[in-house]
């Protein structure tokens, strides 16, 4: 496993649609892994593929610390109620804004194994299904901001 760099906005992966996984190779199972090293090394709660460069439909999330989610080719099947808050990115370091969301989703997607499963999620698990998923596409939070960014102050309690 491995580390991988962090792209950061305004490089052009950011941008583009990611393609679909169709078989699980030993390249996509390390990917995973890096993957999931990579995002708990930055403290991050979610992690999609072309934020380390691939343009695969991949993500990875965990927002307990303790149980990760990985996502292959995940859609957006299920959405209600609205949750605003701030998110941050880790595409986009230091920074956050207000973003409103869904409070509820429903995802489908492929495990490791390329088994289809359901995730289902509120609050922060929500969020970040629906940012990570938006990365996919080639978007980032930052098109929903509702406002300026404003610096992460770390020491504040929210």
């Amino acid at each position: 496993m491995a580390i991988r760099n962090i792209r950061e906005m305004g490089d052009e992966v950011l941008t583009k649609k990611c393609r679909e996984v169709t078989e699980m190779t030993p390249r996509v199972k390390e990917l995973i892994e890096d993957m999931l090293e990579t995002m708990y090394e930055a403290n991050g709660v979610g992690l999609a593929a072309p934020q380390v460069g691939i343009l695969k439909r991949i993500v990875v999330i965990d927002t307990t610390g303790e149980d990760p989610h990985i996502l292959i080719n995940p859609r957006i099947v299920e959405t209600s109620g609205e949750q605003t808050g701030n998110e941050g990115c880790l595409s986009v370091p230091g920074k956050c804004a207000v973003v409103t969301r869904p409070n509820y989703v429903k995802a489908v997607a492929l495990d490791v194994n390329m088994k289809e499963f359901e995730l289902e999620g509120t609050e922060l698990l929500a969020r970040a299904i629906c940012h990570e998923v938006d990365h996919l596409e080639g978007r980032l939070y930052v098109e929903k901001a509702e406002g300026p960014l404003k610096d992460v102050n770390y020491d504040e309690e929210e």
